[in-house]
């Protein structure tokens, strides 16, 4: 083929979607794919990883490699930031079972909340401390190598990770309310169908709620909605169409979705706020990326929220909404690793936009 075996083949695998590309040495593009959701618990790690491999073999016809040999990986090195792996074991599981497919000779799993700490942070500065508030994640990395920031990811549901150049992090088990989370798009949705449920029958105080999340779905009351849900009638994927309604609901002045909105803020501001004092943050200047779909839709009562509340807990920390695509920093986490040179880096952000 006259072309070296590509560098980094990067994954970011989410809930809804999996992306992935192989990129050369200087950050060149070579190939991409794309399948759906990456759900292990639900489907098992086998399978999963099986879905994992259709985006890959995508990608690999589109750099023009030739079906995977044995002893012929795709690319030096895989980089997955993947959505499910929320503990160290199960990082543990899926790198077992994604290098046993011999996609290439090292494999280094991450949650994919890491995608997005690393996709919102540059790779030049004049040093430690030099995190940016431009709106558009480019928060600075601290020397040459790895990132130092916190990223808060709040879509489908909510996670915080955060990391130093010498690979230290801060995390959470994001595991739901086991381990202590509310919110995101799920937890909001179901917030608002519980306050808008109880105005309706009485147990609890008035909301335009009530009327406004059937209305969305044309029904008549919460009671149609309630019984929609229940027997099947309107799918429960279609519930994340309500986030949009609350937010609505509560830029209108509505006191019950502005006192959920306004919990959503307290929970982003926990979650950066601990991360920044695990990795001794708090007292300098630092990135605090915000990514996911309800964050990067830059809701003016939740994103302002933030910031006011971040202002007075973490008055260092420098807030910006990422909203490069994931894919982009699984593949900075394997230029890093494959010590790159700068251009590199360059190279591949232009491609991804």
């Amino acid at each position: 083929m006259g072309m070296s075996r590509p560098a980094v083949l990067a994954v970011d695998a989410g809930n809804s979607k999996t992306d992935v590309a192989l990129i050369a040495a200087d950050g060149t593009v070579l190939g991409t794919g794309r399948s759906g959701g990456f759900q292990p618990p639900r489907v098992g790690i086998e399978a999963a990883v099986d879905g994992l491999g259709r985006a890959v073999a995508e990608a690999a016809a589109a750099a023009g490699l030739a079906p995977l040999a044995p002893g012929a990986p795709y690319a030096d090195r895989v980089a997955a930031c993947l959505a499910n792996a929320d503990l160290p074991v199960e990082e543990r599981q899926l790198a077992e079972a994604i290098g046993a497919r011999g996609w290439a000779p090292a494999t280094e799993v991450r949650n994919d909340t890491f995608a997005i700490l690393r996709a919102g942070l540059t790779e030049t500065g004049p040093g430690p401390g030099t995190g940016t508030g431009t709106g558009t994640g480019t928060g600075a990395l601290s020397g040459a190598r790895g990132p130092r920031g916190v990223a808060v990811v709040c879509g489908a549901g909510i996670n915080c990770v955060g990391m130093l150049p010498d690979g230290r992090t801060a995390r959470f088990p994001a595991l739901g309310q086991i381990s202590g989370d509310w919110g995101g798009g799920g937890g909001l949705a179901g917030e608002a169908l519980w306050w808008a449920a109880r105005a309706e029958d009485g147990r609890g105080g008035p909301t335009v709620l009530a009327a406004a999340l059937p209305g969305h779905f044309g029904l008549g009351s919460m009671y149609e909605l309630i019984a929609a849900l229940h027997l099947g009638t309107l799918a429960q994927r279609r519930l994340h169409e309500l986030v949009p309604v609350l937010f609505a609901v509560a830029a209108a002045g509505d006191p019950v979705a502005a006192a959920i909105v306004e919990r959503q803020a307290e929970e982003v501001v926990a979650l950066a706020v601990v991360a920044l004092d695990r990795l001794g943050l708090l007292g300098e200047e630092a990135p605090v990326l915000l990514g996911g779909g309800v964050l990067a839709a830059r809701h003016p009562q939740l994103n302002g929220r933030i910031g006011e509340l971040l202002a007075e807990r973490a008055p260092n920390a420098r807030v910006s909404v990422v909203t490069a695509p994931p894919v982009l920093g699984a593949g900075l986490l394997g230029l890093d690793a494959a010590g790159a040179a700068p251009e590199a880096y360059g190279k591949l952000r232009a491609h991804f936009g």
